[in-house]
């Protein structure tokens, strides 16, 4: 299993300190979402890539399971204000599923999208270079279903509400297209570091 520790270009010294506004949520992980929770259970879930790739794919629950495992520790930061460090997601990494489907030249953007109809824009470059994982673990058990469960994408170096839970699928396009929050408000890419809340910021 390859495993991806955090990265923010500052010293792996313990803890990577707080993004501006930030607090440290420490055993708390507040359950924040735009929708209802699903009733999605894992044999119904798929995963699948289209707009500019080579070749439209698809993953059932199982297929994803086969391939090469991946894991994230580090930590996440939500817009509203809580950070928790040390966090372990397992799953596989988004590059293995871009790798299958071959992003053209021309993609700069991604829409992902829920099983649930929800939406957030990434630029692509966000979401490869082992910086983005579609997971279904959480600390070695489960994802919960409240916590984006069976499976959920996690970009950890953006604010959470990029990290799309329920995770249908990303669909590649050469333009940006604002998501749910991005229409109503929110910045178009949402990096704790420069505190990008809100469009404008």
């Amino acid at each position: 299993m390859n495993i991806t520790r955090g990265f923010t270009g500052r010293p792996r010294t313990g803890r990577t300190g707080l993004p501006p506004g930030q607090y440290d949520a420490r055993d708390d992980w507040p359950v924040l979402s735009a929708e209802v929770t699903p009733d999605l259970a894992a044999a119904d879930w798929s995963f699948r890539l289209g707009g500019l790739v080579a070749e439209p794919c698809s993953w059932t629950w199982d297929e994803a399971h086969a391939l090469p495992a991946s894991a994230y520790e580090g930590d996440i930061h939500c817009v509203t204000g809580w950070s928790k460090f040390g966090v372990r997601f397992g799953g596989v990494s988004l590059d293995t599923f871009l790798q299958a489907a071959g992003p053209l030249p021309s993609a700069t953007h991604a829409v992902a999208y829920a099983h649930t109809g929800y939406t957030a824009n990434l630029p692509l470059a966000d979401l490869t270079g082992g910086r983005a994982w579609i997971v279904w673990e959480h600390d070695g058990r489960p994802l919960a279903a409240e916590h984006g469960g069976p499976a959920r994408l996690v970009v950890p170096h953006l604010y959470f509400w990029k990290s799309v839970k329920w995770v249908a699928g990303l669909e590649l396009l050469d333009h940006d297209e604002p998501g749910f929050w991005e229409q109503n408000g929110y910045h178009a890419r949402g990096n704790p570091w420069e505190e990008q809340r809100y469009s404008g910021d």
